[in-house]
């Protein structure tokens, strides 16, 4: 199976899976997941929030996402328990189809590494 393949097989199954689980099935998109990442990596699942808070969450999770690729670290959690990150490297400029490849393959690891699949 080429890599291709294998990554939108394992996107698929990510995908099917979160939306089971929080969305009764309707199928979730990116940035529906990313949000969830962004909940998960902030630990307070139990409370509602607010407009730019959900934004705020977004950026924790693609910063997480993106960790392991060389673009950010944490670099520290404040005193409310929000993870802050620090750039270490640019994103290189993508294509709008590149951008959502690479944060596909970064969820992708992010679930195999916890996981949630396997």
């Amino acid at each position: 199976m080429s890599r291709d393949e294998e990554l939108k097989e394992r996107w698929n199954l990510v995908v099917t899976k979160l939306s089971d689980q929080f969305a009764d099935g309707d199928p979730m998109d990116l940035d529906a997941i990313i949000y969830l990442i962004g909940v998960q990596e902030l630990g307070q699942l139990d409370r509602a929030f607010k407009k730019d808070q959900k934004l705020d969450l977004m950026h924790i999770a693609i910063c997480k996402l993106l960790v392991p690729y060389g673009y950010y670290e944490l670099d520290f959690v404040d005193e409310e328990g929000w993870p802050h990150y620090r750039t270490l490297e640019n994103l290189p400029h993508l294509k709008a189809g590149e951008q959502s490849v690479l944060m596909k393959e970064a969820i992708v690891n992010y679930f195999l590494e916890t996981e949630y699949i396997n």
